[in-house]
């Protein structure tokens, strides 16, 4: 047996040697012509899976160590036999993180109380869920729209987007990338979407760049119709548009999925995956020798303080937004550079608050975000 793995899935160096040929080659190496005679590919969303790169070839099985697959031509694999896999939810904990810090980067620059405001979480799966949890913690007003979920659940719990439209002072988007049908979100942020806000939001992307309309963003920018904008995904990656950049709060290179913990169980799931078709016998298997950061543990003085700014330190202290939004500034054209080369994030779990002097409701909060936490001196 012969599996091709992009070389840049990490933790993955040894789980299939005993069992298979096993090929790494950078994604965009991962041709027709390599993959001839290939059982399985362990991929990204960076190779196209589609006819061209698989007509004619061995390959039986695909897995993209990634949430989304619109990278994988589903109808076609149907047809050619050929099973295909992704990893939902691997890395909703490390987006839950981005998104934290993004609000408490946001907050502070403005001198604004989260709790005080109204958040609206378009797409409720496995990110969008954890996003609405911990804005929830925070004392958030939040609203979710997810139609397909709403119509298997019945509609308590869920808004309309034109409600969210209304109401909401920050928007964020956790939807997949669908290009038709009712639910679809190709361009769902559009100049019609925009033309309906009543508040002037942030809004956040950080899950397609093709589900906001470039174009239409920029103009709205322009005209006031949104206060800000924070994006992780763009449009025609990694050819970003340098104006939307200019305009963004703050911009990054598509990295919000990127803690060591996602990345894990992204490779995790796919080496599962593969063991699970080929009857391997590794289905347990589980990642070893994850990076650690330099520190974990946080101690934390909230003396004279009130709870968001102890939620602040914490959340900024696991990751500050701000150092990867500066790199992409200083040279967008190395996109795919700070991808490639991202530090060592880790979640919340990881991480160790030492409190004194904080109350009994922060204490909550941080152990609700998945802190472990230690405290002295109650208030």
């Amino acid at each position: 047996m012969k599996i091709i793995i992009d070389n840049k899935i990490p933790y993955i160096k040894g789980a299939l040697e005993p069992f298979a040929e096993v090929i790494y080659i950078p994604g965009s190496k991962t041709t027709n012509e390599t993959v001839t005679d290939a059982n399985a590919l362990i991929t990204r969303t960076r190779t196209l899976c589609n006819e061209s790169l698989l007509k004619n070839s061995s390959v039986r099985m695909i897995a993209t160590a990634t949430i989304g697959y619109d990278h994988i031509d589903t109808e076609y694999c149907e047809k050619a036999g050929i099973k295909w896999t992704n990893a939902p939810g691997c890395n909703a904990k490390s987006v839950e993180q981005y998104i934290a810090s993004a609000l408490f980067a946001w907050a502070l620059q403005y001198r604004i109380k989260l709790r005080e405001k109204t958040i609206g979480i378009v797409g409720a799966g496995n990110v969008g869920s954890k996003v609405a949890r911990f804005c929830s913690i925070l004392g958030m007003k939040v609203l979710i729209n997810d139609p397909p979920r709403e119509r298997a659940e019945g509609p308590e719990g869920y808004v309309s987007l034109q409600t969210i439209r209304e109401e909401a002072d920050i928007i964020t988007f956790h939807v997949p990338l669908t290009m038709d049908g009712q639910d679809a979100t190709h361009h769902m942020v559009d100049e019609a979407f925009l033309t309906r806000l009543h508040k002037k939001p942030l809004l956040i992307n950080s899950c397609r760049g093709e589900v906001f309309d470039t174009t239409a963003v920029k103009t709205a920018y322009q005209k006031g119709t949104i206060s800000g904008l924070i994006i992780d995904c763009w449009e025609n990656e990694p050819e970003i548009d340098r104006e939307l950049l200019e305009m963004c709060f703050l911009a990054t290179p598509h990295i919000a999925g990127y803690s060591k913990d996602g990345k894990a169980n992204g490779t995790m799931m796919s080496v599962r995956a593969i063991s699970r078709f080929f009857q391997l016998g590794i289905d347990n298997w589980q990642p070893e020798n994850i990076e650690m950061p330099d520190n974990t543990l946080l101690d934390i003085n909230g003396s004279r303080r009130d709870d968001e700014s102890i939620m602040a330190e914490a959340i900024l202290s696991t990751y500050n937004i701000e150092n990867d939004d500066e790199n992409l500034r200083s040279n967008p054209n190395a996109f795919e550079k700070w991808r490639e080369e991202y530090p060592v994030r880790r979640e919340f779990p990881v991480y160790r608050v030492r409190a004194s002097q904080v109350s009994e409701n922060a204490t909550r909060m941080l152990k609700e975000a998945g802190f472990e936490v230690s405290v002295s001196d109650k208030e």
